[in-house]
């Protein structure tokens, strides 16, 4: 898995699968461009497999099938696979593959760029190899975009794997730390030696499995406040907000914040922010009501004091940052700014 190389999300993965024995003579070379280290240990794949634990029910999305050695047991395992794969040289081979495999469906394009909610059969979990630079975006496009996905199973980079899962007040916590944690629980991460991909990648990997926080009417249980899909999104933007001055105080990094980034319709209270994106008013505001257009002088911005208020409401200090506060406590200082509703 090599740091330094971006590719589009689906090209033969960061450690991307091997091709079969037999046909070895025939594999492309690896793509610095495509972030291509092959993985080579079959007691490593084996191991892998069996953290992942798919069943025969399932329907699985892979991203970065390349040769199809994660493939071919995914496809004993699993109902239908799902495999993605940008690099047009594994079409060939995938196309064998696929006409001894009804259940395979191979889809030779980059999987960020795809209708992933669309696909038919929904997959129910992902399996995948990842570059470091396409592993972020694919896991939250998955987590966030592809409801139908209960649990992932992914190679990554060592350092992002341990940052997913990362307490607060620690180096690795970050905005995807708690965008994560707040839609998943963690299971299990496996590490990875170097020496287990060809070729050999600049970075250790691991092999993470997390699952979706069960759900019942709706909404899902993070600690003793609960959550929403749309309220997930509107505290996923706080958050990444938040984290893009992570050394920041809070009440200097939200100070200006639109309340309620989530749109709405102009009736029931949206309005144009500072940049033409759609913001909701505070909840009771009366200024929206049908026949009149909402502009940006009715937008309701945080202030320095609504945040150090509502940090001294859930207990923190005023002079919080972001990473002090845990995903549970993240849902508490929303809703004391009124940015989600009441639990």
């Amino acid at each position: 898995m090599d740091a330094k190389a971006g590719r589009p999300a689906g090209s033969a993965g960061a450690a991307g699968p091997s091709p079969p024995d037999g046909d070895r003579r025939a594999r492309p070379r690896p793509l610095r461009r495509y972030g291509q280290n092959h993985l080579v240990d079959r007691g490593v794949l084996a191991a892998i497999l069996r953290q992942a634990a798919v069943r025969p029910d399932d329907v699985v999305l892979e991203v970065g099938a390349a040769d199809g050695l994660l493939t071919r047991p995914l496809l004993e395992r699993a109902r239908v696979v799902h495999a993605f794969e940008v690099d047009r040289r594994y079409a060939e081979r995938l196309a064998r593959l696929a006409a001894g495999a009804p259940g395979l469906r191979v889809h030779l394009e980059d999987a960020l760029q795809a209708r992933l909610d669309e696909l038919d059969p929904p997959p129910t979990v992902m399996v995948a190899n990842l570059a470091y630079n396409i592993a972020i975006p694919v896991i939250m496009t998955t987590v966030t975009g592809v409801p139908s996905i209960v649990r992932w199973a992914v190679m990554v980079q060592k350092e992002l794997g341990e940052r997913l899962f990362a307490a607060p007040r620690t180096k690795a916590y970050a905005a995807v730390s708690v965008l994560t944690q707040l839609a998943c629980e963690a299971e299990q991460a496996r590490p990875v030696a170097r020496s287990a991909f060809r070729p050999r990648p600049n970075v250790d990997s691991s092999f993470v499995t997390f699952a979706r926080r069960p759900a019942a009417g709706g909404s899902w249980r993070v600690g003793t406040e609960r959550l929403d899909s749309a309220g997930y999104a509107a505290l996923g933007a706080l958050v990444r907000r938040a984290f893009t001055g992570r050394r920041k105080q809070l009440a200097n990094s939200l100070a200006g914040t639109p309340v309620g980034a989530a749109p709405v319709d102009l009736a029931a209270g949206r309005a144009p922010d500072a940049q033409g994106a759609d913001v909701r008013m505070r909840p009771g505001d009366t200024r929206a009501r049908p026949g009149r257009r909402l502009t940006r002088a009715d937008v309701t911005r945080l202030t320095r004091a609504d945040v150090t208020t509502a940090l001294a409401a859930i207990g923190a200090s005023p002079a919080a940052r972001p990473e002090e506060l845990d995903p549970e406590g993240w849902i508490a200082f929303a809703r004391r700014l009124g940015v989600l509703g009441s639990a």
